[in-house]
């Protein structure tokens, strides 16, 4: 091989190489663009999980003061009962009491 088939040669393998490079790069910029479109909606889901973790954050506001009112009612359910059950063991006990009096009167 002289000198020029050399040079001819190399000239040939850097142009192949070149257009090669120069392919990869377009194939992946081509794959890897990004759109305005997906641009906007990216930014249109990120609005929308913004306001659903708004919404949840809301929710999770009003079952806490939800739950603290029924834990309050039942506190108070809880105290009414206590005090109705021991009203009613008085009474019981108190008509209990009347029957012996009444059976020892009529005895």
């Amino acid at each position: 091989m002289n000198r020029s088939e050399f040079i001819i040669a190399t000239a040939f393998i850097l142009f192949v190489a070149f257009c090669v490079g120069w392919f990869t790069c377009w194939l992946v910029q081509r794959f890897s663009r990004v759109t305005t479109a997906d641009i906007a909606e990216l930014d249109e889901m990120a609005k929308a999980l913004h306001d659903a973790e708004e919404t949840r954050d809301q929710a999770i506001t009003y079952l806490q003061q939800r739950e603290a009112e029924l834990t309050n009612q039942l506190s108070q359910t809880e105290a009414e009962l206590k005090a109705a059950m021991d009203g009613l063991r008085d009474a019981r006990h108190e008509a209990e009491e009347l029957r012996t009096y009444l059976e020892r009167q009529q005895g």
